[in-house]
């Protein structure tokens, strides 16, 4: 399944998490200011997207002459730069996303984009957002997740748009069998992977999955 990069302008506090995350053939793309940590893992995106306010000429212009692909927005449109690049990637043929720099910064930013993968729009593209050890995953109702190798990590499952429904966990160490949880609870917070293998399910709504991994299981 090919798989695309996407490097956001807001804070990536583990640039070497970051790197060991990448492989030779993901299809890298910035999101405007995320070019910086193009730059910094000394990667050329295929594509920088965005209305261009925030990466330095610098950076643009020695993109542009490693061959980099350059769509320019105006200031004023109904998308935020990363969502614009989350567009890109999915008509481009992207299997699956792995978002990078998309959190910290503004609060406004930080909220929107955890909760771009909530779009219909997305459902049908996995999209995971990374930093350091820390990663989120967005479940919707009718599907399961996975784990595997991050026993001892820690996970919480936490509602959005409303309450989710038919929470069934395997290989936690608080488990529940067709449960629910509550918008704005925070019974699904902190909960422990106790095996090798483990997985959530959900029948209706939709559960933002944070994993924050034991250090080193990259």
């Amino acid at each position: 399944m090919s798989r695309t990069i996407l490097f956001a302008n807001g804070e990536l506090h583990n640039i070497e998490a970051a790197r060991a995350t990448l492989r030779a053939d993901d299809v890298i793309i910035a999101a405007d200011g995320g070019a910086k940590y193009c730059r910094a893992l000394n990667l050329t995106p295929r594509v920088i997207i965005g209305d261009l306010d925030s990466i330095s000429p610098n950076d643009l212009a020695e993109f542009k002459n490693k061959g980099s692909r350059i769509l320019q927005y105006p200031k004023r449109k109904d998308e935020t730069d990363l969502e614009l690049a989350i567009d890109l990637a999915i008509a481009e043929g992207a299997g699956e996303i792995v978002l990078f720099g998309a959190l910290g910064g503004r609060w406004d930013q930080t909220l929107a984009n955890l909760l771009i993968p909530a779009l219909d729009k997305f459902s049908s593209t996995p999209i995971r957002l990374m930093d350091g050890d820390q990663e989120i995953a967005l479940l919707r109702g009718g599907s399961t997740l996975r784990w595997r190798g991050h026993a001892g990590a820690t996970i919480s499952l936490i509602p959005i748009g409303g309450d989710a429904h038919g929470v069934t966990t395997n290989g936690l160490e608080y488990s529940l069998r067709d449960g629910v949880l509550k918008l704005g609870s925070t019974l699904g917070v902190s909960n422990v992977i106790v095996s090798e293998e483990a997985e959530v399910s959900l029948k209706n709504g939709l559960l933002m999955c944070v994993l924050i991994k034991v250090i080193g299981n990259w």
